[in-house]
């Protein structure tokens, strides 16, 4: 059987590649899940979107329960263009963002990464 992982990712495709390639290296998945959004970290984190974080929840429980996802990265990146802040502040906001997926699904492993200006994949 296939296994799956899922990222909550900007929709940038700068970022998508890297992160798809480090899950597959790191975690021994096949394929990922690509929920994408401008700024997602932000829309998590803030509870500000309510459209958009429904959308991004429905499309989570989708790779979870069809396709039995064990693992959710959440992902943040430099020069976001939806979520133009500094890095600590991006980072914190992964983090909060983390600890919302963390709560929405206590059984999946939830993995914050951060993509800075070499789009090299860096844990938290």
């Amino acid at each position: 059987m296939k296994k799956f992982a899922t990222a909550v990712n900007c929709m940038d495709g700068r970022v998508q590649e890297p992160v798809t390639e480090y899950l597959k290296r790191n975690f021994a998945v096949d394929f990922v899940d690509m929920i994408t959004e401008l700024g997602p970290d932000k829309i998590i984190a803030e509870d500000s979107e309510r459209y958009k974080l429904n959308s991004i929840r429905q499309r989570i429980e989708v790779s979870i329960n069809k396709h039995d996802s064990k693992i959710i990265a959440m992902v943040g990146h430099s020069a976001c263009y939806g979520n133009p802040v500094e890095q600590n502040a991006q980072i914190a906001q992964i983090l909060q963002s983390s600890a919302t997926l963390k709560k929405w699904y206590p059984e999946v492993q939830i993995i914050p990464l951060w993509l800075g200006e070499d789009w090299a994949v860096e844990p938290i």
